[in-house]
């Protein structure tokens, strides 16, 4: 049976109790009609540790390098911190968005058989990447293999403030960090490179 990590009970002023604050490890959340906001995590200890374990389990740190012609380099870096669960569990993405203080839910339709849309708190902002969403992490790492997902990807977004991805080295270095995160896909920037070159082929 799932225990609940913490309840907070408070008695209103006018001396009626509210409905409690239950947060379950691993489930859903449970008991709160309002998402709670940065400016009162410090009345919920542990509530960052809740936030981690969520994103240890649903979470993705993605950074992706894909053709753009308006680019100095014909190439762009996309980068996004997300977190993605079924509509009925929206109030865990508040959640989230409430401790970490940034992020946009959107709603994505499916195409399989479950019966919710599917939502997604998404960060791409560079600068709430830098400014709130990896010192998070930071002071608070995760535990499952995702941290070195992490790492990378706290480095190239760092290695990106000091413009790293105008040049075509700082552009390679990225690449060859993303084909180390997440399914550890070929880089689309290095193959159209190493295609480049590839000296023609003679026939005899």
């Amino acid at each position: 049976m799932v225990q609940p990590a913490k309840c907070w009970n408070t008695r209103a002023s006018d001396g009626t109790r509210p409905r409690c604050h239950t947060l379950f490890i691993g489930c859903e959340i449970v008991g709160s009609d309002n998402p709670i906001s940065a400016g009162n995590q410090q009345e919920r200890p542990g509530l960052e540790q809740w936030v981690v374990g969520f994103v240890d389990g649903e979470g993705c740190f993605s950074i992706s390098v894909v053709p753009n012609a308006t680019c100095r380099l014909g190439w762009q870096v996309q980068h996004e911190f997300s977190v993605s669960q079924a509509a009925p569990s929206r109030a865990a993405l508040d959640l989230v968005r409430g401790v970490i203080g940034c992020g946009t839910i959107i709603e994505n339709s499916r195409n399989d058989d479950h019966r919710h849309p599917l939502l997604r708190l998404s960060v791409k902002g560079r600068s709430d990447l830098r400014e709130r969403v990896i010192p998070f992490f930071e002071a608070n790492p995760l535990i499952t293999a995702k941290r070195s997902d992490f790492e990378a990807f706290a480095t190239v977004i760092r290695w990106m403030d000091d413009d790293e991805h105008l040049t075509e080295p700082g552009l390679r270095r990225i690449a060859q960090v993303t084909e180390t995160m997440n399914r550890r896909a070929r880089s689309r920037y290095l193959e159209s490179s190493e295609t480049i070159r590839r000296p023609p082929h003679l026939d005899g």
